[in-house]
């Protein structure tokens, strides 16, 4: 019997929760005789890759001695969400203070909105979208529920320090991403 997502997030999830993950997906892809099973796993201040090979190490060794799941043959890979991740939930939006987000919504009068910003100061109904419009910095507020997509984007740009302290950042997460390469 083929292994599903539903066996693997049903097994893994505690284990995920008691690391102080979230557990954000499960998907199960690839030919039914070798799938390629990826956990994907969140929480505040990310996770580094030791971390990471542990939890993954814990999760093969839980997925392995379950009756349900001991004889699947199947690769696992646990990771963390990347850029061009949806951000569907507060915590995503809160994880990703700072990052450069591409948002469609629709605004206060219903019409359709889109912005690419930096994903300011966030509570559970609305965020605030820092806006950059060559060198001018402006601020959105944008409620959560009028969102219909939201990904974080590939950088390439080193934002200002004005642009970082308007995200809500402090000194020492602004000096190091105006150090990273």
């Amino acid at each position: 019997m083929p292994i599903t997502a539903e066996q693997v997030h049903r097994l893994v999830e505690p284990l995920v929760s008691a690391r102080g993950f979230d557990l954000e997906d499960v998907v199960v892809s690839g030919p039914a005789d070798r799938p390629e099973v990826s956990v994907v796993v969140d929480r505040d201040g990310g996770g580094d890759l030791d971390v990471l090979a542990d939890l993954s190490r814990d999760l093969s060794d839980a997925l392995d001695a379950a009756p349900d799941t001991a004889d699947a043959v199947f690769v696992l890979e646990v990771t963390s969400p990347g850029v061009g991740r949806p951000l569907t939930r507060p915590r995503h939006w809160r994880r990703a203070t700072g990052r450069k987000v591409a948002v469609d919504h629709t605004d206060d009068a219903g019409a359709a909105a889109h912005h690419t910003a930096r994903i300011g100061p966030i509570d559970d109904e609305s965020v605030v979208l820092v806006i950059n419009e060559r060198g001018r910095l402006r601020t959105e507020r944008v409620a959560l529920d009028s969102v219909i997509k939201a990904v974080v984007e590939v950088d390439f740009s080193r934002p200002s320090v004005a642009e970082l302290e308007m995200c809500g950042l402090d000194a020492d997460e602004i000096a190091l991403r105006r150090s990273a390469p």
